[in-house]
């Protein structure tokens, strides 16, 4: 997991993204005589903001099925659903709209917005390719019943990774999203590495909550979060087949956020099965 501090890099280009479109907009709004780079500014800032929203909306509309069962999941704007292909068409939207009475402004901020998004993809697309995918790292973890067991043992199928212990609330919060998975796809390899803690807390924690979780495993020196960047609990990270890193998720990881990731990260159906290592 790659960031500064708390915040991934894909949040910190978000941010850029934002910055360079309203630096682009004032510059050129000063260029223009009856422009205010000032209300230009204030627009675009205005516009992104709707388009967050329209965004979140768009990917609630999506997954509504899975909001629908757990409606507060809707407000959780950490699990990372948005949809840009409606956000985008939403700012652009709102720049004509508000810009209806002054028009000469609409020039700036399109071309601010467009800069925003050429910077944001150019950037995304830049990163991935210089970056190298991090593997599945050799740990040697344990089972609850004491038995020892090796992290790569699951390479071989698509394979997720949640970091997690139970004095943390929002990894409480997310243990139904993570056995409904379970459950829904028998072809992924779910594997729950609890931080620090030992069996028969780990299994009290499980029998209290009436948690029928497989693939539980103990990682008592929490070297998990060292070998795979984890900045903080929970932490969910997605591997392929191959053992690479290919997406992950810091902080309490909604049903429809689980789903999206693994629609779009791994070629598999739901309820496709493969025999995993207990």
């Amino acid at each position: 997991m790659i960031g500064i501090g708390p915040f991934s890099i894909q949040s910190i280009g978000v941010v850029a993204a934002v910055l360079l479109s309203w630096l682009v907009t004032r510059a050129l709004a000063k260029r223009l005589p009856e422009a205010s780079h000032r209300l230009a500014g204030a627009a675009l800032l205005d516009a992104v903001f709707w388009g967050v929203v329209a965004a979140r909306l768009g990917y609630i509309a999506f997954w509504w099925e899975d909001y629908f069962a757990a409606p507060m999941s809707m407000i959780a704007i950490g699990d990372g659903g948005y949809y840009w292909w409606v956000g985008v068409p939403a700012t652009i939207a709102f720049v004509w709209w508000r810009t209806r009475s002054m028009p000469v402004q609409r020039r700036p901020i399109y071309v601010g917005v467009l800069a925003g998004v050429v910077a944001w993809f150019a950037g995304s697309g830049a990163f991935s390719l210089l970056l190298e995918a991090p593997r599945l790292p050799d740990l040697q973890l344990a089972t609850l019943d004491g038995k020892p067991i090796a992290l790569r043992s699951y390479e071989g199928r698509p394979l997720v990774v949640n970091l997690w212990a139970s004095w943390c609330p929002p990894c409480r919060r997310e243990m139904p999203v993570l056995e409904q998975a379970q459950s829904e796809f028998p072809g992924v390899g779910i594997v729950l590495l609890n931080q620090g803690e030992s069996a028969q807390l780990a299994r009290d924690f499980l029998h209290n909550e009436g948690l029928a979780l497989s693939n539980v495993l103990l990682d008592p020196a929490s070297s998990s979060m060292q070998a795979m960047n984890s900045r903080g609990l929970p932490t969910t990270l997605f591997f392929d087949a191959e053992g690479r890193l290919v997406d992950s998720h810091l902080g309490e990881i909604t049903m429809a956020s689980f789903k999206d990731k693994i629609s779009r990260r791994f070629n598999l159906a739901s309820g496709a099965s493969q025999d995993l290592p207990r």
